[in-house]
């Protein structure tokens, strides 16, 4: 049974007229005989009794009818909601971003995107750099935003920008009137950072380990926020990515380049194949893509 079948039966059924419904589906009358015959061998009995003058509905005929109509009736909202959602008339993508890039950059890419397609709803989970990518690979998300991953079988990552991480101090540190830091002065004084397995923590300890240079952690947190919070607060001094820029002078922090040496990670979009992408999500890549261009440095933040 298929829809043309259905189709054809329905108008027969409500005109009792095979030229009259012929007519109506733009159908030659043995096509339509054919339609008719097609649909009572594929469901196993007569729907309709014909003579020379009169037409009938046989009574499985005439139950078939009203589920007839609602078969119609899904088949259109199903044809609506298909071309509603290739024309992004509605629809739905889930994102995941690490927190410095969902708290700073992401809401501004949300805007371009409502902005252009204001009924398709967005849901936004910020986790750590490394469960964005688990999400991507067991379809939890469509979209994730971290750095590049060193290992994402199955899955493609699409640049954006390279951050370069920054050293931030509380206002009125000893450190504060140098205009570039070094490790060798940060880590003379309390050093906050992210708890493990944060990927930043990760890639502190190894840019360190490969300079042979000593960490020693003060405090940790599980959110750069609060890294940032308790910086402000004079705890101690931290190194966290560019992208954090924003939350920084929220919280009236300085900010500073830190080299010898450096860190810098690329940031971009890792999702599934594009052939494997809603129209939606498609459409909130080339967003992020066109959105983010310029390099998050540190020469900016030194500005």
């Amino acid at each position: 049974m298929n829809i043309k079948q259905v189709k054809a039966f329905l108008s027969v059924a409500e005109s009792l007229s095979f030229a009259q419904a012929a007519n109506q589906l733009h159908l030659s009358q043995p096509a339509l005989s054919l339609a008719i015959k097609g649909l009572e061998e594929a469901l196993g009995g007569k729907l309709l009794t014909r003579t020379t003058r009169t037409i009938a509905l046989t009574p499985e005929g005439d139950a078939l009818v009203p589920i007839a109509k609602r078969l119609l009736a899904q088949w259109q909202d199903a044809e609506d909601e298909m071309k509603q959602r290739f024309a992004l008339q509605m629809g739905k993508i889930s994102i995941a971003a690490m927190p410095s890039f969902a708290g700073s950059l992401l809401p501004k890419a949300i805007q371009q995107y409502h902005q252009r397609f204001p009924n398709i709803q967005i849901a936004i989970d910020d986790v750590l750099s490394d469960i964005v990518v688990e999400r991507v690979a067991n379809n939890s998300v469509e979209l994730g935003v971290t750095f590049e991953p060193q290992h994402s079988e199955g899955l493609t990552f699409y640049p954006l920008y390279n951050d370069e991480f920054i050293a931030i101090l509380p206002n009125h540190h000893p450190l504060a009137s140098q205009q570039e830091l070094t490790w060798a002065a940060l880590l003379q004084h309390n050093f906050i950072t992210l708890q493990r397995p944060s990927s930043v923590r990760k890639m502190i300890e190894n840019t360190l380990k490969d300079a042979n240079i000593d960490l020693t952690v003060a405090f940790d947190a599980h959110q750069l926020t609060t890294v940032i919070r308790m910086v402000s607060e004079g705890m101690g001094v931290a190194v966290v990515p560019a992208t954090c820029r924003q939350q920084i002078r929220e919280q009236n922090v300085v900010e500073r380049p830190i080299t010898s040496p450096s860190i810098a990670r690329t940031v971009g979009v890792i999702c599934k194949p594009r052939s494997m992408l809603s129209i939606a999500a498609a459409a909130m890549l080339d967003t992020l893509m066109d959105a983010f261009t310029q390099p998050i440095t540190q020469s900016e933040s030194a500005s």
